[in-house]
């Protein structure tokens, strides 16, 4: 089949994108090559990427040592299933894992997608009480303004009011929400967790586990709270009996300013989930590890055995490009490279708070936040990309979180170009 030469015009009447309406389509932006930290589009025009690909592009684009760890599994095989088989890159990624992950961890799932391990997660949780002969702990408890994925367990315990998923609520799985934590700083964490601890004291009965964003909650407001926040969190589910589970999907391998969010609590999940970055962003891989105990008690439940097996678990590609990924990361100074870039934007973004449409500006390990007064329109977006950048703003949030290799320049043109944008904008 041959594409018309303006191919755009056909994305433009049959592709569907991430939230959007078919009716009235926004803009999209056609990329034809990446390197570094551009997006190279059909025009000419080079972006710098200031999304990493939605979290997952820590090394930016058409990475050498990453395109040879593809190619070279390419001339293997590249795909073989998991069920009754295994190979040397899924083993590999496994071990390595559990070397860099808390110690606690013994077992890991490969999964398709972040949503797929949180779900997988949730599953665990609930055959693990089976397992241990209390059918009844069945619901998850969690705060508000998390996300933690679109399929529908992962939309149950994403934030019913704040989040993107209200349309839906009629056919969720009822779970239990606390209130948010307060966003970092906050200096009272006592009366920060009188909500979750009443919800725990309440329903713990009722609860198999927690799940949480530890210390930067994502798509839910792009908000960041307190490590004490999250070892009382940890101190409570040993308190009570239910199980912890940590959704590292997007804060995992560095974003942060650690290698996981969780070390900055001094803590150690039931369950851990990991996705986004553990690629490199070349290819869509996710995974679940589960303490020991868990594990056991999941296996000699009605079962005897975890009930989750996608198609493509273990893909040997995503495996492979994952531990090139890793290796790359943990080779190189990435805590200059994140620290570096978190200076920067705290520097430049700051300027930003003075302007009359903004409420806060925000900033984490290599993660900026713009919050807004109004809510970012298409045309905003139009605006950014003018400017010679690739952002891509929700709700009333701008915020960033580039690649590790941005040089100082490039990231100057991004925070630039949001204050050039926003000052436009209100004028």
């Amino acid at each position: 089949m041959t594409l018309p030469s303006d191919w755009t015009q056909f994305d433009h009447a049959h592709l569907w994108h991430p939230y959007a309406t078919i009716t009235n389509p926004p803009p999209v932006y056609p990329v034809v090559a990446a390197e570094g930290v551009e997006l190279i589009l059909q025009d000419g025009r080079r972006l710098i990427d200031g999304m990493s690909s939605w979290w997952a592009a820590i090394h930016g684009y058409n990475h050498p040592v990453l395109n040879q760890a593809v190619q070279q599994q390419l001339g293997q095989m590249a795909h073989v299933m998991f069920g009754g088989l295994t190979h040397e890159p899924a083993v590999t990624l496994a071990k390595r894992l559990l070397e860099i992950t808390p110690k606690s961890l013994d077992h890991v799932f490969f999964a398709d997608s972040g949503s797929v391990a949180v779900e997988v997660a949730i599953k665990m949780a609930i055959q693990c009480w089976v397992g241990r002969g209390q059918p009844e702990k069945h619901k998850m408890l969690t705060v508000r303004h998390g996300y933690h994925g679109d399929t529908f367990g992962a939309m149950s315990v994403t934030d019913p009011d704040n989040g993107m998923h209200h349309l839906f609520s009629h056919t969720l799985a009822e779970q239990r929400f606390a209130d948010a934590p307060l966003q970092d700083p906050n200096p009272d964490t006592a009366t920060d967790l009188i909500s979750f601890e009443q919800s725990l004291s309440q329903y713990h009965q009722e609860i198999a586990a927690v799940i949480i964003e530890p210390i930067v909650q994502g798509a839910g407001g792009m908000r960041f709270y307190r490590p004490a926040y999250l070892s009382r969190v940890a101190e409570l589910c040993r308190e009570y009996q239910v199980l912890l589970i940590l959704d590292e999907i997007a804060t995992g391998f560095g974003r942060s300013g650690t290698l996981f969010a969780a070390e900055q609590a001094n803590i150690e999940p039931d369950i851990l989930c990991l996705g986004k970055a553990l690629t490199g962003g070349y290819m869509t891989l996710a995974a679940t590890l589960v303490n020991q105990q868990v594990a056991q008690d999941i296996c000699q439940g009605e079962a005897g055995a975890l009930m989750h097996g996608p198609t493509f678990m273990a893909n040997p590609l995503a495996c492979a490009v994952a531990n090139a990924s890793i290796e790359l990361l943990l080779s190189q100074d990435w805590q200059a490279q994140v620290h570096a870039i978190e200076q920067q934007l705290r520097s430049e973004l700051e300027p930003c708070r003075n302007l009359p449409t903004v409420v806060d500006v925000r900033v984490k390990g290599a993660i900026g936040v713009v919050e807004t007064s109004f809510r970012v329109t298409a045309d905003i977006q139009q605006a950014l990309v003018d400017e010679g950048v690739w952002l891509r703003p929700f709700n009333h949030l701008i915020y960033l979180m580039p690649p590790y290799i941005i040089t100082e320049a490039q990231l100057n043109r991004l925070t630039q170009a949001i204050f050039n944008v926003l000052v436009a904008y209100g004028k």
